[in-house]
């Protein structure tokens, strides 16, 4: 017998409500089982249970009413076979954070020199203050100052421990975030099971052993199980086997079902022998290392291992990396910040010791003696903790956190805006997308079939016929193929609110032929009941190849009748009859069938309209029983019994929104398996297909003849002749989608190579799925498969929420550019006063503590600020960028030398020229331990303000004149400047010695913030046209996965390594 069904006895075992007694298996028997394969998990079966209808019986399940879903039982197998779900990785607490930040290697520099002064500021010894040392002991105004020399170490300090809090901190939100957002993913996971003999959904972690599930085509099964009934059931193994072949699963020869595989063709029922940590997948799981028990040993094995092997490791590969680098033309100066940084502070080190040591020793021609060597030690230790500051001004190491906080923001606002993402590098390719490949169905399309039309008895009814015009025979040879012929799972049910419409559960199409059944007044579920799923003979399931359905039942006369349903030319090509006005058969020849197409089908693809043939076939007792598995003989030589139009309307707001991705330089094609005229229609309604323009609309097997040579090969050269004026797809197959998909990946046609998006339900849409750069599964239509090979998980199937994406994934992109645009500003500046004041002057201008609290003005603070700002409808006006294009623009690029320049400019005329300017004491040359200066304060003051206002200029990197558009859209911006601002007044006015400052006059203040000002007044000044960094015709900045890619990818990589990664397009380079 070709369906796979096992008996079962009357009644409901889990209605007698017997679960007193133990399980009459153990759950090392089960794990036992499932570990054979085909002819021996049978004979273990049969020789230690009999057959599966023994094992749900001593597991207390009915293989038809499935459990009870009594709690008390629920959890009696829980407690016996265990949960069905894998514990994660035990989250690092704050503290393991906290140190895992500590490890920075150059807050651990800071910490040894804040270490060191610290010491040495509290050791005096005798004669050491007199002038035997020279300058370097003299000019301290103050004993009490001298005295307070331990201030500047412990603020440094302290200053660490809030840079280390800081970081742990955000640390640990991003990893809550992406916890957070796994546990979404998990908690969208649904899987079918029968209890109380009602099939229900419910989350995947819920499933226990004995539960009788549901599986057909397109599942991820969530746990093992033994095949109970199966209809032309095949698995895709290779994710535990990794054998490519499809396993064809059956009662007789291999029923065992293991979780983690693919469903790829027929359905059925199985009950579930092993879930969690005890199934197959659980188990590899475990050996593997991934349990929560397995992860602690790793951890102490780790500790075993030498220290710092993996940080050296990556700091050699930074410095051959920053070599290949420094080469490019284009965004040097990103590129080669941190090794110049590196450079600048060691040379700011060696100027300042050789300064120093050719002054005291040589033109004061003093001798070293013991008494001043704590004193030439602190300032050395001075020295060096000036060439770190500038070396930590120099990295970047704020884009990895820019890059976490505007990712979470981003993934938690496109939850809202029906956007799931599961890999968070989609966000950014997103925004950079040149080329749409759309589905039909559900995604343009309501999803919401209804048959308006159909040919049946030489009629064609421009509307649902009434029952009386069809003979009784044909309308009960119509009604049984449509009730039986169809997934069981599909039905319609009763509107949830009273005057709402009816739902339609499972497959759409078949809903809309139920609902045909229905409108002629017929019921479907009395004839299932009569026929259940059990007595079907054999199923031929819907696929992508077959594009059709049958079911085989079996006569009383012990004859077969075959059922059929599917695409109306396949269907009607292996029709050999069809039922005339009187209900019976007569001949239906090759110009018959042509007229039909010419007079029917055409005029109802035309409306828009997918066609589809139900047809069946008589299999005579005399002739013995087919050989069901020759297709080709089987599904042949029918009987047509009526060709219906269904509708599926345009969701009425896709016209706009294909509008919008065309204004956006996005090209929208349809990529569908309908007849070319149904998609024709349906892409004109949507506006891919313009009237007046010259774009091609193809079927599969056209497509496939201009693309492939003699050979049957797919040629690249071929290919670009016939993609970019390619709009339809039609009555395409999975592989010609993902050869498309290729085909448009793969192409150097155009100014810039372009990047795809793709659409998919299906289980054979994995593979365009994942070739695309952007994948998106449908949630509600779409497989589990399909869902496994996305990207993004469209939880509302529309296509709307694809335009949203991209304007997030532009959104993400322009944040981080901003704030790359606005701390490279920041580093430039800073890393040359630190650098040119120390070897002038002996001493920088900005303090250690200064600088880090600059350091955090420009990450945690800038970041939080630049990387929330809300996505505007502006977004989709401008054009793709270029694959290729670097990640700093010119624009860009323009705006941090031009910010630098006018910064710099008036720093240092401060520095050199500020006690005449303002009238005070200059603070340059000032020897050890001298208290604060109004000059230096000045200096730094100003400096702040400039990044302050030159914040406000970074929100703009197009070049736009209006630097506050939007600004009190943006909370978060407000409060961080305002909360700077107000944290600089405490700093200066209050902060002292700890933070080198000294309160200030009001006009000093005033003018403090002129000045800042000035840089918004230089920032529209600045504002001379540069060649657009926007290809015309798309592509974008960054490589494949470009910028987030490298920062999720590696954040265990120390910083300046991210920062390189990041820069330019190199991932597909390094």
């Amino acid at each position: 017998m070709a369906n796979n069904i096992v008996d079962h006895p009357p009644g409901n075992s889990v209605a007698e409500g017997n679960h007193d007694g133990d399980f009459g298996v153990s759950m090392e028997d089960l794990k036992n089982i499932m570990e054979l394969r085909s002819s021996e998990a049978v004979t273990m079966i049969q020789e230690k249970f009999g057959d599966v209808q023994s094992i749900c019986r001593r597991l207390k399940t009915s293989p038809i009413e499935g459990l009870s879903g009594n709690p008390v039982d629920l959890e009696k197998r829980h407690a016996t076979f265990g949960k069905n779900l894998i514990p994660p990785k035990k989250a690092k607490t704050f503290l393991q954070l906290v140190w895992e930040a500590l490890q920075d290697v150059t807050l651990i520099i800071l910490e040894v020199a804040a270490i060191i002064s610290l010491g040495l500021s509290f050791y005096h010894p005798p004669g050491g203050d007199g002038e035997s040392c020279g300058q370097a002991a003299g000019g301290v105004e103050d004993e009490g100052e001298a005295q307070a020399g331990w201030i500047e170490g412990a603020a440094i300090l302290f200053s660490v421990i809030i840079v280390v809090l800081v970081t742990a901190f955000n640390d640990w939100s991003k990893e809550k975030q992406f916890r957070g957002l796994q546990s979404r993913i998990e908690q969208e996971q649904k899987f079918t099971v029968i209890r109380k003999g009602q099939v229900i959904q419910i989350p995947v972690a819920e499933i226990v052993v004995g539960d009788i599930a549901q599986i057909k085509y397109g599942d991820l099964l969530p746990a093992d199980g033994i095949l109970i009934q199966g209809n032309d059931l095949k698995i895709d193994e290779s994710s535990l086997t990794g054998e490519s072949d499809h396993v064809r699963k059956s009662l007789e020869k291999d029923p065992m079902l293991l979780s983690g595989t693919h469903v790829m063709e027929g359905s059925g029922r199985m009950v579930v022998s092993a879930v969690g940590l005890n199934s197959q997948t659980g188990i590899i799981f475990t050996l593997l290392g991934a349990s929560e028990h397995d992860e602690e040993k790793k951890v102490k094995k780790s500790k075993k291992r030498k220290p710092g092997f993996r940080n050296s490791a990556s700091w050699s590969h930074l410095f051959m990396v920053v070599s290949v680098l420094c080469t490019e033309s284009t965004g040097i100066t990103a590129l080669c910040l941190f090794s110049t940084g590196l450079f600048m502070s060691a040379m700011t080190v060696i100027i300042l010791i050789l300064y120093f040591v050719i002054n005291t020793f040589l033109v004061q021609n003093l001798s070293w003696v013991a008494e001043c060597t704590p004193i030439y030690i602190q300032y050395f230790v001075k020295f060096f903790i000036i060439g770190v500051t500038v070396l930590v001004v120099a990295v970047p190491e704020g884009l990895p956190l820019a890059v976490t906080i505007s990712l979470a923001y981003s993934v938690k606002k496109m939850m809202k805006d029906n956007n799931l993402v599961r890999h968070l590098d989609a966000c950014e390719t997103m925004g950079n997308a040149t080329a749409i490949c759309s589905d039909k169905t559900g995604t343009l399309t309501m999803n919401r079939m209804t048959v308006v039309q159909a040919y049946i008895g030489d009629t064609h009814y421009k509307t649902v016929p009434e029952p009386e015009a069809i003979k009784p025979e044909t309308l009960e040879m119509l009604v049984n193929s449509i009730s039986i012929n169809s997934a069981y799972t599909t039905k319609i049910l009763p509107p949830e609110k009273e005057g709402g419409l009816p739902r339609h559960v499972g497959n759409k199409t078949e809903c809309a032929l139920l609902g045909l059944v229905l409108g002629l007044k017929r019921d479907y579920q009395p004839i299932r009941d009569e026929i259940p799923e059990e007595m079907l003979y054999k199923v031929y399931t819907f696929n992508s190849s077959r594009k059709s359905m049958s079911t085989v039942l079996k006569n009383a006369d012990g004859g077969f009748r075959m059922y059929s349903k599917g695409a109306s030319e396949i269907v009607l090509r292996k029709c050999s009859h069809i039922l005339d006005a009187q209900g019976q058969p007569r001949v239906f020849k090759m110009k018959d069938r042509d007229e039909m197409v010419r007079k029917v089908i055409e005029p109802m693809a035309c409306d828009g309209l997918r066609t589809i043939c139900v047809a069946y076939r008589d299999f005579p007792a005399e002739a013995g029983e087919p050989n069901w598995d020759n297709e080709n003989d089987i599904l042949d030589n029918l009987t047509c019994i009526v060709v219906v139009g269904i509708e599926d309307p345009v969701r009425p707001e896709v016209p706009e929104a294909i509008a919008k991705c065309q204004r956006a330089g996005i090209d929208v094609r349809m990529v569908t398996g309908d007849n070319i005229n149904t998609a024709r229609a349906i892409a004109t309604k949507c506006g891919i297909l313009q009237p007046g323009e010259e774009f091609l609309c193809l079927e599969g097997k056209e497509f496939n003849q201009q693309i492939r040579n003699d050979k049957g090969e797919v040629e690249q050269e071929r290919l670009d002749k016939v993609w970019p004026k390619l709009r339809v797809l039609a009555r395409s197959s999975p592989t010609d989608k993902h050869t498309l998909v290729k085909g448009i990946i793969d192409s150097t046609v155009g100014e810039t190579r372009q990047v795809v998006a793709v659409t998919g339900d299906g289980t054979n849409d994995g593979p365009a799925l994942k070739k695309a750069d952007v994948g998106f599964a449908m949630g509600i239509a779409g497989t589990d498969v399909a869902k496994e090979a996305s990207d993004i998980i469209l939880t509302d199937d529309n296509f709307t929420s694809i335009v949203k994406a991209v304007m997030w994934g532009r959104n993400v992109y322009d944040s981080i550019s901003k704030f790359l645009q606005f701390q490279l500003t920041v580093n430039v500046v800073a890393v040359i006063v630190a650098f040119t004041g120390a070897c002038i002057t002996q001493d920088s201008p900005l303090k250690a503590v200064q600088m880090l609290w600059v350091n955090l003005i420009m990450d945690t603070l800038a970041s939080l600020a630049l990387a929330t700002e809300p996505p505007t409808e502006s977004l989709l006006l401008r054009r793709p960028y270029g694959r290729d294009k670097p990640l700093i623009s010119r624009t860009m690029m323009k705006n941090i030398l031009g910010h630098a320049v006018f910064q710099l400019i008036i720093i240092f005329t401060l520095l050199f020229a500020g006690e005449v300017l303002f009238d005070i004491d200059s603070g340059r040359n000032a020897p050890l331990h001298s208290p604060p200066s109004e000059h230096y304060t000045i200096v730094f003051n100003v400096f702040v303000m400039m990044q302050l206002f030159n914040e406000i200029n970074a929100r703009k990197i197009h070049g736009e004149r209006n630097v506050f558009e939007g600004i009190y859209r943006n909370p978060i911006f407000c409060s961080v400047v305002l909360g700077t601002f107000a944290l600089q007044i405490i700093i200066v006015q209050f902060g002292g010695k700890p933070f080198s400052c000294t309160a200030l006059t009001i006009d000093q203040w005033l003018w403090c913030i002129f000045i800042g000002i000035g840089e918004l007044l230089w920032g529209q000044v600045s504002l001379f046209p540069v060649k657009s960094d926007c290809v015309g015709g798309g592509g974008r900045c960054g490589g494949k996965k470009g910028l987030l890619r490298a920062a999720v990818m590696f954040p265990s990589q120390p910083l300046p390594w991210q920062l390189l990664l990041h820069m330019k397009a190199v991932s597909n380079k390094v």
